[in-house]
């Protein structure tokens, strides 16, 4: 891939989304940052990007399979190409799992992990094509540790650690790159956007656990770690040569178990990947850029 890339980010109006942006495109690249109602409620948002050089804002939503299509192939239309791929949007609800109602656990998924799987289907044609392309998805340290009261918000992050690890051995072979940002506990407004469990009745019997909420509230909003510092690794991994990318990248200001985690789930892949035979065809594989 050139060093000028052509990069579509969902979830763009706040938060990591917006920083990624920002910061992708003052270092001259190509972007689409998406988001829900550019018009409307995330108007200013659109706004203030797009005054910024190189980006382009388009509607999306994650949760609905048209509108992924339609912010895809207005990329396309307009740029000719997509190489990266980052799926950012997303959510957290906080709360004991019994108090979270399907209807709220079927919504988180719908976002968090169901538009990660409609956004990267939608791009990997293109890349495929292209015979490169990369998908980054933004994950957290919760997709690796589970935290009392944020279970369901774990839960989605873990679907989304097994995606990104499936298409990062499936894709290598089409020299198309699948990584996995783990980001800390990092002040942005996904704090301010937190949605609690419905069905509150339920937490009456669980005496001193009924307090997990409002603890762990209370440590995650405390953080002063800069989320710059996720925004400076995704621009690193952007920047890195195809093949020379990792499949997971940590980054915490503070330790908290995934790191040895990651390590681990290193040693036990590679080892079934060498026992199933697979090891050959699960590495990347540089391919010749298609003719136009």
């Amino acid at each position: 891939m050139s060093s000028q890339q052509v990069i579509l980010i969902t979830g763009s109006s706040s938060g990591f989304g917006r920083l990624f942006a920002e910061t992708l495109a003052r270092r001259g690249h190509t972007i689409f940052a998406t988001m829900r109602d550019p018009q409307g409620r995330n108007a200013a948002n659109a706004t203030a990007l797009r005054a910024i050089p190189g980006i382009h804002v388009l509607e999306m939503d994650v949760s609905d399979d048209a509108s992924v299509a339609r912010a895809v192939e207005a990329a396309l239309q307009q740029a000719g190409r997509i190489d990266v791929a980052i799926n950012n949007a997303g959510y957290a609800v906080i709360g004991l799992v019994e108090t979270c109602t399907t209807e709220q656990v079927r919504q988180i998924f719908e976002t968090n992990f169901f538009g990660t799987v409609r956004v990267s289907r939608a791009v990997l044609p293109a890349m495929r094509r292209q015979r490169s392309g990369l998908l980054i998805h933004i994950s957290s340290g919760a997709g690796r540790i589970v935290f009392p009261a944020f279970g369901v918000y774990c839960a989605t992050k873990f679907a989304m650690e097994a995606l990104g690890e499936a298409y990062h051995y499936e894709l290598a072979g089409q020299g198309i790159e699948s990584c996995i940002v783990q980001p800390g506990a990092y002040k942005t407004d996904i704090f301010g956007k937190l949605v609690a469990g419905e069905d509150a009745s339920r937490a009456e019997t669980y005496g001193a656990a009924a307090q997990f909420p409002d603890k762990l509230n209370a440590i995650l909003t405390s953080s002063s770690a800069d989320p710059q510092q996720v925004a400076d690794a995704v621009v690193s991994i952007v920047d890195t040569p195809a093949g020379q990318r990792k499949l997971r990248y940590r980054v915490s200001a503070a330790p908290g178990g995934a790191d040895e985690i990651n390590a681990i789930s290193t040693q036990v892949q590679a080892a079934l990947l060498e026992r199933l035979g697979l090891a050959a065809e699960t590495k990347f594989v540089q391919r010749a850029a298609a003719t136009q």
